[in-house]
Parts: structure tokens; sequence; C-alpha cells
């Protein structure tokens, strides 16, 4: 578990649909991506996805954690997605991770 005391971080969720005939489809039919956002230096401190394995999340949190979002989801980050994360479902990864770091955009707008 990670300690997030004395860090000023939000929550920020997305969601996008899986491709048809995959097995997380016909299990869960969309991916969620849950950041930890730290607001201060707007980097990602941890996240999560829903996938079957466990392992998958934990891969890819491991991928993501200590990234800028600044800027979005930016080139590195989909360079690094598409390079490292060789599944079905790439897309909507990236995709579920566009919405939940717009998400974040979007509050820090207001």
């Amino acid at each position: 578990m990670t300690d997030y005391a004395g860090r000023n971080t939000v929550l920020a969720a997305g969601f996008a649909q899986m491709p048809k005939g995959t097995t997380l489809y016909e299990a869960y039919k969309l991916v969620c991506c849950v950041l930890i956002i730290d607001v201060d230096d707007e980097t990602i401190v941890d996240c999560a996805f829903t996938f079957v394995m466990e392992k998958t999340s934990d891969y890819l949190a491991h991928l993501l954690r200590g990234k800028s979002i600044a800027n979005g989801v930016d080139e590195e980050i989909t360079r690094l997605i598409q390079e490292r994360f060789l599944a079905p479902g790439q897309g909507a990864v990236l995709q579920s991770l566009r919405a939940a770091i717009d998400r974040y955009h979007e509050m820090r707008r207001r």
C-alpha cells in the first residue's frame, strides 16, 4: 500500500470500451483507469487498471509512476504504452488514461 500522507493528491478515473472478442470485453466491457496524481508537480503517484489479471495493472502502474501529466498524455507516455504494453486493448488503455487525465485537467481549470 502506498502512503500518500503529506502529498497534495487527487484521484481521477477514466473509462474506455475494450475491443470486442477480448477476454476483458467479455468479462467487463470497459477498462477503467484510476490515477493518483500529485497536484503540486502534476505527476502520476500511482495508478490501477481493471484487468482480469492483476499483473497487467501492476505492470502498467510500474510504467506510469512518476510520469508528468502536465501536458496531458504526451508523446513519451503514448510511445511507452505502444512499445511496452503488447496486449489486446492497448488503444483502450490509452483512451482510458486520456479520459482520466482530461478529467484532472478539467478540475484544475475550475
